[in-house]
């Protein structure tokens, strides 16, 4: 971060902080807003995490989750008035105000100052302290630099560290992913160093499952893959009537389109759901084939170039027309 001198000179006296994340937060998006809320809160700082919408009961855990407020109709009010007081806000995991719902133009409109720090392609100039690093595998992993950057370390304690790991294990897909560098496995040392404990954290994330989510996962896999060889391409698409069958809840779905991914030859695998009259829908890919463009290009989306999201306004049976027909656009590519 350019500016960590100035920002660091800010943080040397009590402030009032907001810190957001995306839309549905994942283990990065919650674990690194959680573990700069409990670092900023050992500093004196008085700092509330909002999220735009819930998250999956498997991440709430988290030390600090209890102190999250989720912006609704019974809370708006509420986190206007602490968007309006702070003097800081700190903008996680995300890359453009449009992936915070609403609460973009609260933050927009807001006099505090905005401080990113993200590992999104093609970020929006809307903060003036920036911590954003594509190279970054998580941003948990920008969140410790940061830390270290403010010469705190030993601020980091177990409960940090934890929500810091969790952030870092799932955006590099357990370290499975090609994000995975050697700063990663020194970070996450550093972490496991403060009593992050691994194999729980991992415990928690993965194998805490509903029965409901599991059948869910049994009837994706056996009944709503469709493999399309000629564009070595794979998908699952579940309309909201199946989603209420298994009475899903936010994040049963979390992880379904890397099954599509591990088959062998597929080179872009998709999620299509309809879940509140919306389309949403997750792409990841393999090797030089960009999800990132492809959403953006068709489907309001972003994210990286081999795992992105999108969302369609069009009907749930015409989003899966439409994202079948544009294969035949990408055929060359997708069969290199």
């Amino acid at each position: 971060m350019q500016e960590i001198e100035a920002l660091k000179a800010l943080l040397n006296v009590p402030q009032k902080i907001v810190i957001t994340t995306h839309q549905r937060p994942d283990a990065d998006a919650l674990g690194s807003s959680l573990g700069l809320m409990l670092y900023l809160q050992k500093k004196g700082h008085s700092v509330t995490v909002v999220t735009p919408t819930d998250y999956p009961d498997f991440l709430k855990w988290m030390q600090g989750n209890d102190e999250v407020v989720i912006y609704g109709e019974q809370t708006k009010q509420h986190v206007k008035g602490l968007i309006d007081e702070a003097s800081l806000i700190f903008c996680l995991d995300f890359s453009a105000l449009s992936r915070i719902d609403d609460l973009g133009d609260l933050v927009r409109e807001a006099n505090g100052d905005k401080v990113l720090i993200d590992h999104h392609l093609e970020p929006e100039d809307f903060a003036k302290f920036k911590s954003w690093d594509t190279g970054a595998a998580a941003t948990a992993e920008l969140v410790y630099d940061f830390i270290m950057d403010m010469g705190e370390e030993d601020l980091i304690d177990k409960g940090i560290a934890e929500c810091l790991y969790a952030g870092i294990l799932t955006d590099t897909g357990s370290f499975k992913h090609p994000n995975v560098t050697q700063h990663v496995f020194e970070v996450c040392a550093a972490l496991v160093a403060k009593e992050a404990d691994s194999s729980k954290v991992s415990k928690l994330i993965y194998d805490t499952n509903s029965e409901d989510r599991l059948r869910l996962l049994g009837y994706s896999l056996s009944e709503k893959l469709k493999v399309i060889p000629e564009y070595n391409t794979a998908y699952f698409a579940l309309s909201a009537k199946e989603l209420n069958r298994f009475n899903t809840q936010a994040g049963d779905t979390e992880g379904l389109v890397n099954y599509a991914l591990s088959i062998g030859g597929i080179k872009m695998a998709a999620l299509i759901k309809e879940s509140d009259g919306i389309i949403k829908m997750s792409f990841r890919s393999v090797g030089d084939f960009s999800v990132n463009d492809f959403a953006r290009s068709h489907f309001n989306g972003g994210g990286h170039k081999n795992a992105a999201g999108g969302r369609s306004d069009d009907s749930f049976e015409d989003t899966v027309k439409k994202f079948e027909n544009l294969l035949k656009e990408y055929k060359s590519t997708l069969k290199e």
